[in-house]
């Protein structure tokens, strides 16, 4: 029994003996510096690796272990991938900003890939306690690295206000919890839907759903419960940024369709309402406030508002389709997201780093290449035609038709032109706008690499978004069904 238990966990347990002896070994170096950076390359291999090796593992269908409270399927994997690839990613694009601040810490590399097997526990999580666990763990690291640059008042500051509100949200999520364990009698996903089954949904159950909601949302950084999201993008590391705006986003958006489907899938009713709210307010409050920004830090953490919006809208649709479209959306949004922040790291004149919007003007006699690429991605995030940020929005969109939700795609598609506006801005401004100090920093190969393959995965998917689809529907259908 316990072997096979064993073997569902088995790449969590990898990943968090990686970190373990990575820790020791980091510690324990005489030369930190070489260690540092060999933790970090190596962390890198282990999580792009163990991403590959998730993906490519025969299809055994649902396996369960520690009896139902741990799932491995095709849901789960297909979060999993996206997460670890993601990270490894923002990983690969953190060597340079460490290197020339002087944060090469071998600690740095471990906490990430700690979040990850937080991040890999939270969707797997069948039970409210596993969940609770994996979503601390993933926290809990991702509070450190937050403040990790301690030379800077704003990096401290990003992490204290995160871990003040992350522990608030924790206390929502904990309540709705013990909420649903009184009224329910059970913390596992099978036992609250059999409650569920059985009768109509109770005053408590209900209360310990919204709770329930209501800490997630804060993790996806939906709004109302948005309010950490600008100041920690802003202070945090521009490398922590855009891990931020990846994978623990993945992680968030699979944690809460786990719980909605598997645990209250007998309720949609109850929860739809709830995240149909959700979902036309952050669309809105990210669209509308990201227009007065000067900061393209700040700008992206009110994008990341938007459209997890978005992803909510697929989850609020409450079917297999809805679930699918959120999965394909996830996927664009991490793809486009790790090319934008490639740009970012390098904007910079003479080593110093210019995160002012208004730096960019006519940055494209500057880096005609590397504006093309920028241009290519604000596209997308605005979702036109026809590039894949377009055919993301198209799902979601039309699974909430397809549930009769038409209110909310159309509130989608004038909270999408709303957004348009600040994306369209910054291409303006590199082609049209007035000249400002040339930026003039130097990007290196990788950063150029991801760049250059996440602006053309833009154009190229367009045929037919590189099979995601196929695999999204297979995870949908095995959460759901």
């Amino acid at each position: 029994m316990f072997a096979d238990d064993l073997n569902v966990v088995l790449p969590e347990v990898i990943l968090a003996g990686y970190a373990m002896a990575a820790l020791m070994f980091g510690a324990f170096s005489r030369n930190h510096d070489a260690a540092s950076r060999m933790v970090l390359w190596v962390t890198i291999g282990v999580m792009a690796l163990l991403g590959v090796w998730i993906g490519m593992a025969p299809d055994d269908g649902a396996r369960a272990a520690f009896g139902g409270s741990f799932v491995d399927d095709d849901f789960s994997r297909f979060a999993k991938v996206t997460m670890l690839w993601g990270g490894a990613v923002l990983l690969l694009l953190s060597d340079t900003y460490l290197t020339r601040h002087g944060l090469m810490k071998f600690e740095y590399p471990v906490l990430v890939a700690l979040a990850s097997v937080g991040m890999m526990t939270m969707v797997s999580a069948h039970d409210l306690m596993v969940l609770y666990m994996g979503l601390e763990l993933q926290s809990l690291a991702l509070y450190v690295i937050a403040s990790f640059r301690r030379d800077s008042l704003r990096s401290t500051e990003a992490g204290l206000k995160y871990f003040v509100l992350g522990a608030l949200s924790s206390g929502l999520l904990l309540y709705g919890c013990s909420l649903v364990y009184g009224t329910a009698g059970t913390t596992n996903f099978a036992g609250i839907t059999e409650v569920i089954r059985a009768g109509e949904m109770s005053i408590g159950m209900l209360f310990g759903l919204v709770f329930l909601c209501a800490g997630m949302a804060f993790k996806v950084s939906a709004a109302p419960f948005h309010m950490w999201t600008p100041d920690v993008y802003e202070g945090a590391p521009t490398p922590v940024t855009g891990l931020f705006a990846t994978a623990p986003k993945v992680a968030a958006a699979a944690m809460f369709a786990r719980v909605v489907h598997d645990g209250f899938g007998a309720a949609v009713p109850d929860w739809q309402q709830i995240l149909a709210f959700l979902s036309v307010v952050s669309m809105f409050l990210g669209a509308i406030a990201a227009i007065g920004q000067t900061n393209i830090k700040r700008l992206m953490a009110y994008s990341s508002i938007s459209h997890m919006g978005f992803v909510l809208m697929g989850l609020a649709a409450g079917t297999t389709q809805g679930v699918e479209a959120m999965l394909i959306y996830l996927a664009i949004y991490v793809t486009m997201n790790v090319g934008v922040f490639a740009f970012i790291l390098n904007m910079s004149r003479d080593g110093t780093a210019m995160l002012e919007i208004s730096s960019l003007g006519l940055y494209s006699r500057v880096e005609p290449a590397r504006a093309l690429c920028l241009a290519i991605l604000m596209f997308s995030l605005a979702g036109l035609p026809p590039l894949v940020g377009f055919w993301g929005k198209f799902f979601v969109l039309t699974a909430a038709v397809e549930a009769g939700l038409t209110w909310l795609a159309v509130a989608g598609v004038v909270a999408s032109v709303i957004g348009a506006f600040y994306y369209l801005r910054i291409i303006y401004l590199m082609y049209f706008g007035e000249a400002s100090d040339k930026l003039n920093g130097a990007m290196p190969a990788t950063h150029w690499a991801v760049l250059g393959v996440s602006s053309a995965a833009m154009v190229l998917g367009i045929i037919n978004l590189f099979g995601v689809e196929a695999l999204a529907a297979a995870a949908a259908i095995s959460l759901v069904n």
